[in-house]
């Protein structure tokens, strides 16, 4: 695996405001779903399913285009990605119909579905290896910045110039992005190709099987409620587009700032307890919405908890996928991608049926059932548990993905009986 012997200045930045126009890309509609509705005379069920389907297309594309671009050069790869991501959001901004707009989201996603597992493998070739934990933490504040600056801005555009200049500013967002990071990422930089034996390395680890099911779970249980957090807010608390405006930001801001606690301790703390921190603060704000729905004081309070755990859990398993395996990194990555997307079309699936049927209150309580569930898995997969080592590989695979870190002294954890 070739890599680039330094990284270009703010290239990791160029990286994360990549996230943050993916992040914006995907979650869009849930900021705007009354508006969506209104437009393309539609319910707002109908709507929440662009989320739904967006997320299925995602998990099956992100496997599918890592095997596919994985000996493609890494700033064409994401240049490519972010120009499509761009165009599909202005071209989104000019669909006639709601079935327009769906085929439109299908494909750009379908393509965008590269962009942040291919970001974080990129992450691992440009900066030195005991800094890899918190660097791909810092490309997830681009998610938090979606949240926190981006599905606020999308909800105040939407609701006053409506969605189709939304999802403009979305595009124009998009063009800004590819033009830095073609300025600031280093040219020549190649992952390692996967091939048929990554994945089949992949399916006999238990322990990587493990991480991504905690993906999938912390997702599921977030997106019960999230792709509907607008109108549940307006339904429980009679709030505004305003006020929803503001819990998405305060969603947002404590997702931002998990993330950088997150990055700063993840090299000390480890990725294990880093995560079991905060997989728990996730849990307890997701109680606290089920607790207090009806009240918006108690439900935006849960909601500042449950962001603090968005963001860094989900940067957590990335690391800690890293650290169980590196020569599978561009693997595993984005498998764990792919079960998040899983993650996102299961819960909108299950919270846009118990919304659909006004089962309101409940689908705080079926979203906590999910993050318990994960937080066991976090417990079981703790460093020193009887968990086996991920599968090895040849020793030149294993060689060349550590090649950019012979230099800094430390023994890989691969092939360790350390998960984190």
């Amino acid at each position: 695996m070739k890599s680039a012997p330094a990284a270009g200045r703010f290239a990791p930045t160029a990286l994360m405001l990549g996230n943050l126009v993916t992040g914006c890309s995907v979650l869009a509609p849930a900021g705007m779903l009354p508006e969506l509705s209104a437009g393309l005379g539609i319910s707002i069920h109908a709507a929440g399913l662009l989320i739904t389907f967006g997320a299925v297309t995602l998990c099956v594309g992100s496997p599918l285009t890592a095997w596919l671009t994985s000996r493609i050069e890494r700033r064409i790869l994401l240049a490519t990605t972010l120009a499509v991501l761009a165009l599909g959001n202005l071209a989104s901004a000019l669909a006639p119909d709601y079935t327009s707009l769906l085929i439109i989201r299908l494909a750009m996603l379908a393509v965008g579905s590269l962009y942040t597992p291919q970001a974080a493998g990129t992450a691992a070739l440009i900066v030195p290896a005991e800094r890899r934990g918190s660097t791909i933490a810092y490309l997830f504040l681009g998610w938090s910045l979606a949240a926190a600056v981006g599905l606020p801005l999308i909800t105040f555009i939407a609701s006053r110039y409506g969605w189709r200049a939304a999802y403009g500013g979305v595009g124009a967002l998009g063009c800004v992005s590819l033009l830095l990071l073609l300025l600031r990422l280093p040219a020549g930089l190649q992952g390692a190709p996967v091939d048929l034996k990554t994945w089949a390395a992949v399916g006999r680890s238990r322990t990587i099987l493990l991480l991504l099911a905690i993906t999938m779970l912390q997702m599921s249980g977030q997106f019960v409620v999230f792709t509907y957090m607008g109108p549940l807010l307006n339904k429980l608390t009679g709030a505004g587009p305003d006020a929803i405006g503001s819990v998405f930001a305060l969603y947002g801001v404590c997702g931002f700032l998990g993330v950088v606690v997150a990055t700063r301790i993840v090299d000390t703390a480890g990725p294990y307890r880093t995560s079991l921190l905060f997989t728990c603060l996730l849990l307890a704000g997701m109680s606290g919405w089920a607790l207090g729905a009806g009240s918006l004081v108690m439900m935006a309070g849960a909601v500042a908890i449950w962001g603090l755990g968005f963001a860094s859990t989900n940067s957590m398993q990335q690391v800690r996928l890293v650290a169980a395996a590196p020569p599978l990194a561009s693997a595993t990555v984005a498998l764990n991608t792919s079960v998040l997307y899983i993650g996102q079309a299961v819960g909108s699936a299950v919270g846009g049926l118990l919304f659909a049927r006004e089962l309101l209150h409940a689908l705080g309580f079926v979203a906590v059932g999910f993050v318990v569930l994960a937080l066991i898995l976090v417990v079981v997969t703790r460093p020193g548990g009887r968990l086996p080592p991920p599968p090895e590989r040849s020793r030149s695979c294993a060689q060349g993905a550590w090649q950019t870190s012979r230099g800094s002294g430390r023994r890989p954890a691969w092939g360790s009986k350390r998960v984190d």
